[in-house]
């Protein structure tokens, strides 16, 4: 069995191939095509993976020396929702590719070299919250058994990040492991009602060697290497909210733009427009004002982190208002699936489809608008002078 991954067609050093918005504009082509396939499978198309690879989002925060483009945040967030237009199945895993690569690149030296030496379009999946399996230090690295749920693109991946504890007693900590698809075992456990075309399968991985140059703990993400890109030196809090949000702004957008199709030419009863009743038209009014509204929050935020303050403010205010982006477009969406008629209720219904992803995606962890109201909150009252005459 082959204990690296097979080697991308692109050479390291170049940075050849469209922007990452103008990919995912070809790869949201391939996504409609694809649609009913997705849903059928329950994972991407060899295709669609390859559409994804493609556009760039692999090699989006790939470290420049290995090829990449060490990309913003805010091209991210846009490239990830304009695919979710179409499928927010093929968004989450494009915009998980592009995450695990960035945290991929805390590896040492010589794991970056084993992953990127040929190129930097090389597919990451990921399960590292929480930790599992079992790691037993060996000579020259570890040994790892397990199991590891919700590895997103799993299917189509070339390597496996698995999270699991080292250590024992009170001297323990969370170790990744950089694993190649070969040596892991994608268990067909994922019947989600949402996201359905994820993929999000267990991964099984028994007593597998991993070297020491393929692995670095959660403690070495809050460490950046001396002239490290943007990308490279904010805290993953900061940024790992945005990552599940967008695929839900773009399947919001791609509900909205479906129910306008359909009503447009739906008729009344009465024979009257649909469109014409006052109902459909705060329907769609409101529908369309909480997305944008999500749209201009996540881009805020993307922003943010790009270029602006590190602070624990504003690492907390970027999780609010990922959090809040994603509320928003689930009122959206529901608002527009209660108004969309009995059809709507058809299996393939492209307003009832987007109703599901966005309902699944919005249950993330790092979407929970509670949780995130809490870190705010602490963060804020931190912030300010006590006033010791209260």
């Amino acid at each position: 069995m082959p204990m690296t991954a097979p080697a991308p067609a692109s050479a390291p050093g170049t940075t050849a191939g469209p922007a990452l918005l103008a990919g995912a504009r070809i790869a949201r082509t391939t996504a409609h095509r694809a649609a009913a396939d997705v849903e059928r499978l329950n994972r991407l198309t060899g295709e669609l993976a390859r559409s994804v690879t493609d556009a760039g989002f692999a090699r989006h925060f790939v470290p420049r020396r290995w090829g990449g483009t060490a990309g913003t945040f805010t091209e991210l967030v846009e490239a990830v929702a304009v695919l979710g237009e179409a499928c927010a199945s093929t968004a989450w895993c494009a915009a998980l590719y592009a995450a695990h690569g960035r945290l991929a690149a805390y590896l040492p030296d010589a794991g970056r070299r084993e992953l990127w030496g040929n190129g930097p379009d090389v597919r990451l999946a990921a399960a590292v919250v929480p930790p599992s399996g079992e790691a037993l230090a060996a000579p020259g690295g570890w040994r790892l058994t397990g199991r590891w749920g919700f590895a997103s693109g799993s299917d189509h991946a070339d390597w496996l990040l698995l999270a699991s504890w080292t250590g024992t007693g009170t001297v323990r900590e969370q170790r990744i492991f950089v694993v190649p698809s070969a040596a892991c075992e994608v268990l067909d456990t994922w019947r989600n009602v949402g996201l359905k075309g994820t993929g999000s399968n267990t991964v099984a991985v028994a007593d597998v060697f991993v070297p020491g140059h393929r692995t670095f703990t959660l403690g070495a993400l809050a460490r950046t290497e001396q002239g490290a890109a943007r990308c490279h030196a904010v805290p993953y809090r900061m940024v790992a909210p945005l990552q599940f949000a967008a695929p839900v702004l773009g399947a919001a957008q791609g509900a909205l733009d479906a129910w306008v199709r359909t009503v447009a030419a739906k008729t009344r009863a009465d024979g009257g427009l649909v469109r014409d009743a006052v109902p459909a038209q705060q329907t769609l009014t409101r529908a369309a004002a909480e997305i944008e509204a999500a749209r201009s929050l996540l881009l805020r935020s993307a922003g943010r982190a790009d270029s602006g303050e590190i602070s624990p403010l504003t690492v907390a205010e970027n999780g609010r208002d990922a959090a809040m982006a994603a509320d928003l477009c689930v009122t959206a969406v529901g608002r527009l699936m209660r108004r969309a008629g009995a059809r709507s209720q058809e299996e393939g219904d492209p307003v009832q489809q987007r109703w599901r992803d966005v309902t699944a995606a919005a249950g993330h962890p790092m979407l929970d608008l509670d949780a995130m109201s809490s870190g705010y909150a602490q963060a804020v009252f931190a912030a300010v002078e006590p006033d010791h005459r209260a």
